[in-house]
């Protein structure tokens, strides 16, 4: 299935087949579908990130890069999110409280350290600096 994939992937529009691959990449297991993206590198000589990127546009694509970049690093993923969630003028509260709280016993120890590989400070600096009172005591506490 994984050559299957690769085949459709490669030699026709992912867009033509924009519903096989949506039903491939929601009911695949994480280590199947890293080992169709590895072959596919191989197979296309690039990334299926850049063949989404050339084949669909909108809210297509941002839907399925956001599947295949979780996929490949959940960590990196949500170390993302959570920046997009505190970047510029004001803060998406309920981003960051959804994902803080959702991967607090989960994984949040890898995204605190992919989130300072990325941004070069710590998540709990940034939650400093953007957030006041009861909740940036509350997201800390959470955090650290």
């Amino acid at each position: 299935q994984i050559y299957l994939l690769v085949f459709f992937v490669d030699q026709l529009s992912v867009r033509k087949y924009e519903n096989w691959f949506n039903s491939i990449l929601v009911t695949r297991s994480y280590r199947h579908l890293k080992a169709v993206f590895a072959e596919y590198k191989v197979t296309a000589g690039e990334d299926i990130e850049k063949s989404i990127k050339t084949e669909m546009t909108g809210e297509l694509e941002l839907g399925f890069l956001s599947i295949v970049k979780k996929i490949k690093n959940t960590a990196t993923y949500f170390a993302e999110e959570l920046y997009r969630s505190m970047k510029g003028l004001g803060t998406d509260d309920d981003q960051l409280i959804r994902v803080i709280v959702w991967r607090s016993e989960l994984d949040l120890v890898e995204i605190k350290g992919a989130f300072s590989s990325l941004y070069g400070k710590g998540l709990d600096e940034y939650i400093k600096e953007d957030t006041s009172g009861d909740f940036k005591q509350l997201l800390l506490a959470i955090v650290q």
